[in-house]
């Protein structure tokens, strides 16, 4: 059984994980790549995480294998599907990228999202 004190409130915790990046050079379109995560939260499978993004100015190639919600707080970003069509996002979109999607992810202005994955088991 799950009490209240269980619930993790992203300004009150310490990240499980905090992990600062530079894009995968094969996969770096434009810009430096520079990106942060701030783990909060991991289920006991492995299969759902929970935290916050942010990312300089630039493009990288994106395969995402899992399911990810988004809120972005701030900045705007593109997404490009390998077919060319693409949607602008801002401050204050919700979002979903489904498992399967393959493209470009493009920081249009330094950004910042809250993310919830799902990644089936394989």
């Amino acid at each position: 059984m799950k009490h209240a004190s269980d619930i993790v409130l992203f300004h009150r915790h310490q990240p499980t994980v905090h992990d600062e990046f530079t894009t995968a050079p094969e996969k770096l379109l434009s810009g430096e790549g520079v990106q942060t995560v701030d783990n909060f939260y991991s289920d006991e499978t492995s299969q759902f995480h929970a935290g916050l993004w942010s990312g300089g100015v630039g493009a990288w190639k994106v395969c995402y294998t899992e399911h990810e919600f988004c809120t972005l707080l701030e900045g705007r970003v593109r997404l490009a599907d390998k077919a060319g069509h693409s949607v602008e996002l801002a401050a204050g979109d919700h979002f979903v990228i489904p498992a399967g999607f393959e493209g470009v992810w493009e920081v249009l202005e330094p950004a910042k999202k809250t993310y919830a994955i799902f990644e089936a088991s394989r």
